[in-house]
């Protein structure tokens, strides 16, 4: 039996579900390895989390994850919030994300990943986010970003 894709789960469920999509693709590559769970979802954005391991230290000495965990969590976060707001999954590549960090993510805390897409061009999305332990109003960073939308059917 065929594996559907993506899009074919997006097209078969009325528009692209991130909840459906991270149960699909969380179990697979980076996203997979890191655990990457579903938090919920809006017209515009997503939010993701990963539970702090040891295994995802970057620095032994304080339990600080590494910043590649974080980088990870909001790529995939506003990467989906470009097909939740398109309602559809289309192929799409990381052209730029600017990751600004305020301070590090206590040991032991979940580390949630909020991102929005705020602006669609025919070829671009535009996305900002925020990563936190909880509250949006304490973040550990910004992120600012663009994606290259690729594929048939630009808007």
């Amino acid at each position: 039996m065929k594996e559907k894709t993506v899009a074919e789960i997006a097209a078969a469920h009325g528009g692209f579900d991130p909840r459906l999509a991270i149960s699909f693709m969380g179990k697979a590559g980076h996203g997979g390895f890191l655990g990457m769970d579903y938090v919920g979802h809006g017209e515009d954005w997503v939010e993701l989390a990963i539970d702090w391991r040891e295994d995802l230290v970057g620095d032994p000495n304080t339990g600080v994850l590494a910043s590649a965990v974080v980088i990870s969590l909001m790529d995939n976060a506003t990467s989906m919030s470009i097909w939740t707001k398109l309602q559809e999954f289309r192929p799409q590549v990381t052209m730029d994300l600017r990751v600004d960090y305020l301070r590090p993510s206590p040991k032991g805390a979940r580390v949630f990943g909020r991102g929005y897409c705020y602006h669609l061009s025919h070829s671009i999305g535009f996305v900002r986010g925020v990563a936190h332990n909880g509250n949006l109003d304490e973040p550990l960073a910004h992120v600012s970003g663009t994606f290259i939308r690729v594929g048939d059917r630009l808007g």
